[in-house]
């Protein structure tokens, strides 16, 4: 796998690079608001961006980067975006080439690390190259049975997920035991078999030449702190990074993270500490928190003008936001307060707040509700969501929508791409593609599918026909998107070639490769955190309940801080609608003792 674009000599001199087709420098600047600009502008030393909900951060940080090309301060193989998901850097990718600025490897954290370890795998270890595997729980059930510990499917994935916190915390097996003193472990399990399992599940790693993803963070990082002519390789190639979602890094995240910089400080970060919502996993704002401890010259920009969200719904996020307390910055005797966003878009309805009887009546409400917002406001489906805390909350949510005749898709559910209409309309579009003439890419996809059942109108039967139709639309919709973002970017750039059904074909695997469904024109059903990066016209936010908002489990002060932050995340997804429901006994005919939950006492309008 080739990791290096060019060799090192063979840009030794080279000039001020600006792309061709590239926009003048100046207007790329142009349609930014002041804060903005300073990100696209000011490129050197470091830089901390602190972008609250809906600020346009991705805006900011791919004009910077399109800025600093088009002026010939960056050169465009040698900068480095990294961010969280494929679905992220794909749209980086894509904003980026919309600003000229091609050549930019834009890649979440693993991507970029598992590149340059099958790179100098050869040069640095030799041999054969570990397989990589893409779930631990086989391994760890067999760890387990060595153990003699009984174990189920519910109890494997609470495993896997100990020992993924323990790695990316920078725990082995010999470290382990002191740094789970007191955590609440899996199964009952006490610390020591815990290590245990930690070390059986190492060790057949090991002994069948196998990595999981954590390995490919930690094996990269000891190429490059052991081997100096390695590093020195690597820091000659990436000169300029890009960190977005900065307060979701994680211990082994950063460290790598300085491997890759050195001793540069070429470094702009992104982020939010009131949207870190994944301290389970590892993710730690301490490092956005404490960045101008570590770099007192930074540049410090505040994007706090709102976008996304009417003003009712950025008051009521800013609400919620000061019944918190102040989180440590990481230097001491400071705290960091949280962003307070500016709505930037016409007043809209006021958030709408609902107590219910039961889970059911919440459910029908919820439906009745959005089925109102499609057919009298005209709201599309695709446009609506309702997000939760907890999965096992949808069936009764998917249920009423079922009763009333109201299409969704549950997030995270079924994979899209291994749906057997899909796997054939990407065969048939892969063989078009190879003879296709230039034309329109939505036309093209259109009679393409139309071969394996798709029309322009939805069938008016429901069930599995439903489905295949539905499945398909999405295809067209994902060509339509994309030929209209080709459309509005050739205004920008008029040098952009038209979107060809090649390119749609390509986009449409890397879609496939990282899972990455496309919308369907239906209302969106998902958890909180599978919620995070994503906007609708109208949320709906149920089961705002003591015991699910907060959790349960979350017992001390730092969890109780996380969960309000996770309602933060939200509420700052709605861009006008906005409901917030509970209801008072889990089932029809209960006690109703269950109590609203304690986060939006401070800022409801209502009595319990």
């Amino acid at each position: 796998m080739s990791f290096l674009p060019f060799t090192a000599e063979s840009t030794a001199n080279t000039p001020q690079h600006v792309p061709y087709g590239a926009p003048d420098s100046q207007k790329i600047l142009e349609n930014l608001d002041p804060e903005q600009r300073r990100v696209g502008s000011e490129l050197d030393g470091p830089m901390c961006v602190l972008a609250g909900a809906g600020t346009g951060k991705t805006r900011a940080i791919t004009h910077r980067i399109a800025y600093g090309i088009a002026i010939g301060r960056y050169v465009p193989q040698r900068v480095l975006a990294l961010t969280f998901t494929a679905r992220a850097a794909d749209e980086m990718r894509l904003r980026l080439r919309a600003l000229g600025a091609d050549g930019v490897q834009a890649r979440t954290f693993h991507s970029a690390a598992l590149r340059q370890l099958r790179y100098f795998w050869p040069r640095a270890v030799g041999g054969t190259e570990p397989t990589l595997i893409s779930h631990k729980a086989p391994l760890i059930s067999e760890a387990a049975q060595r153990l003699r510990l009984s174990t189920d499917k519910a109890t494997l994935r609470d495993f896997a997920s100990e020992i993924e916190w323990a790695k990316v915390n920078l725990h082995t097996p010999d470290t382990l035991n002191s740094a789970i003193k007191g955590r609440s472990l899996p199964a009952g399990i006490d610390e020591q078999t815990m290590v245990r399992l930690f070390r059986a599940y190492e060790e057949l790693k090991d002994e069948r030449n196998m990595i999981d993803f954590e390995d490919v963070l930690l094996l990269t990082i000891g190429i490059l702190e052991d081997d100096p002519s390695i590093a020195a390789e690597v820091h000659k190639q990436y000169r300029h990074f890009i960190v977005d979602e900065y307060q979701d890094v994680s211990p082994l995240q950063q460290r790598l993270l300085d491997a890759w910089l050195g001793d540069r400080d070429d470094l702009c970060v992104v982020g939010d500490a009131s949207q870190t919502i994944y301290t389970f996993t590892g993710a730690t704002s301490r490092y956005l928190l404490g960045f101008r401890h570590k770099y007192p010259h930074a540049h410090v920009v505040k994007l706090v003008r709102d976008y996304r969200s009417t003003p009712q719904v950025v008051h009521l996020a800013n609400s919620l936001l000061k019944t918190r307390r102040a989180l440590p910055d990481a230097t001491p005797g400071r705290w960091a307060e949280p962003l307070e966003l500016i709505s930037h878009k016409p007043r809209g309805p006021e958030p709408q707040w609902f107590g219910y009887n039961d889970d059911e009546e919440e459910a029908r409400g919820i439906a009745e509700d959005v089925q109102d917002l499609i057919t009298k406001d005209g709201i599309a489906p695709s446009e609506i969501a309702v997000l939760f805390r907890t999965n096992s909350q949808s069936a009764a949510i998917e249920q009423a929508f079922n009763d009333v005749g109201v299409p969704y898709q549950l997030r995270g559910a079924e994979q899209f791409f291994s749906r057997p209409e899909v796997k054939n309309a990407y065969v048939q579009l892969r063989s078009a593609a190879s003879s296709a003439e230039s034309g329109s890419v939505v036309q093209n996809v259109s009679d393409i599918l139309y071969s394996l059942g798709y029309t322009p109108q939805a069938p008016s039967s429901s069930g599995a026909v439903r489905q295949k139709w539905e499945s398909l639309a999405a295809l067209v919709s994902m060509a339509e998107r994309m030929e209209r973002e080709r459309h509005e970017a050739q205004e920008h750039n008029p040098d952009l070639p038209d979107l060809t059904l090649q390119e749609f074909v390509g986009r449409l695997h890397q879609r496939m490769e990282h899972q990455d469904a496309p919308i369907l024109n239906g209302v969106t059903l998902a958890s909180l955190h599978s919620a995070k990066g994503l906007e609708w016209e109208a949320v709906f936010l149920a089961g705002m309940n003591e015991g699910l908002m907060p959790i349960s489990y979350a017992q001390d002060a730092d969890d109780i801080d996380e969960e309000r932050r996770l309602l933060y995340v939200g509420i700052t997804r709605a861009k006008s609608y906005l409901t917030l429901s509970w209801s008072r006994s889990r089932t029809p005919g209960g006690r109703g003792n269950r109590r609203r939950s304690r986060f939006l006492a401070p800022i409801a309008p209502i009595p319990e």
